[in-house]
C-alpha cells in the first residue's frame, strides 16, 4: 500500500505544461511573428533597391567611361567591327554587350584578346557581364534607338534586366516592379 501511495504522488508531482499554458504560448509566438515577419520582407525590398542602384551606378560608369576612351561614342552606337554605326537594335545589343564585356580598340572592334587588337586597347569594363536585376532576376539589356519612346520605355517592359539607349547612354531598370510607389525605371 505505500507503495501505491508513493506513485500517485510521483503522477502527482509531475512537471508539465498544461493546455491553457499552452495556448498562451502559441498566441504569444504568434503576435511575435506578426510584428517581426513584416520587417524581414521591408529589409529584403529595401536590399534589392540598393543592389540595383549599385548595378546601375556601377554600368553607367562603364558606360561612361567607355563614352570618353571611344571618341564620344556610347557603347552600341558602333559595329564590333569599328566600321561604323550601328543600323538596328539587334546589332547594337550585340555591339553594347561586346563592347562593354570584351577588349576594344578606339574605333570600338572587340575581341577577347587584347592582341588581336590595334593599340590602344580598352576595357573590359564589365568583367563579369551585365549584373542581375535583383527584381525580376534578368541580366540582359533591352537595346533601342527610337528616343521617341523614351518616356514611355521608362515604364519597364519587363523585357530584360535593364533597358539602354545606345545613341544618348541612358541606362535603367526594364522592370514593371516598383518600391514604396517609386518604379524602379526611375533609378
Amino acid at each position: 500500500m505505500n507503495m501505491i501511495k508513493k506513485h500517485a504522488g510521483c503522477v502527482k508531482n509531475s512537471s508539465g505544461f498544461t493546455l491553457v499554458e499552452m495556448l498562451i504560448v502559441i498566441i504569444i509566438l504568434g503576435i511575435l511573428a506578426m510584428v517581426v515577419v513584416p520587417q524581414f520582407s521591408v529589409s529584403q525590398d529595401d536590399t534589392k533597391i540598393s543592389t540595383l542602384k549599385t548595378n546601375l551606378s556601377a554600368m553607367r560608369s562603364a558606360i561612361e567611361l567607355y563614352y570618353q576612351q571611344h571618341n564620344n561614342k556610347y557603347p552600341g552606337a558602333v559595329k564590333t567591327d569599328g566600321s561604323g554605326a550601328a543600323t538596328s537594335d539587334a546589332e547594337a545589343k550585340t555591339a553594347a554587350l561586346d563592347q562593354l564585356t570584351l577588349y576594344s580598340d578606339a574605333t570600338g572592334k572587340t575581341n577577347a584578346s587584347r592582341t588581336a587588337l590595334t593599340e590602344p586597347v580598352f576595357g573590359p569594363y564589365l568583367k563579369h557581364g551585365i549584373p542581375t536585376n535583383p527584381f525580376n532576376n534578368k541580366s540582359d539589356l533591352v537595346v533601342d534607338f527610337d528616343e521617341a519612346s523614351l518616356s514611355v520605355a521608362r515604364t519597364g517592359s519587363d523585357a530584360g534586366g535593364y533597358k539602354y539607349f545606345p545613341i544618348t547612354g541612358l541606362l535603367f531598370s526594364d522592370d514593371n516592379l516598383s518600391s514604396g510607389g517609386v518604379a524602379h525605371a526611375t533609378y
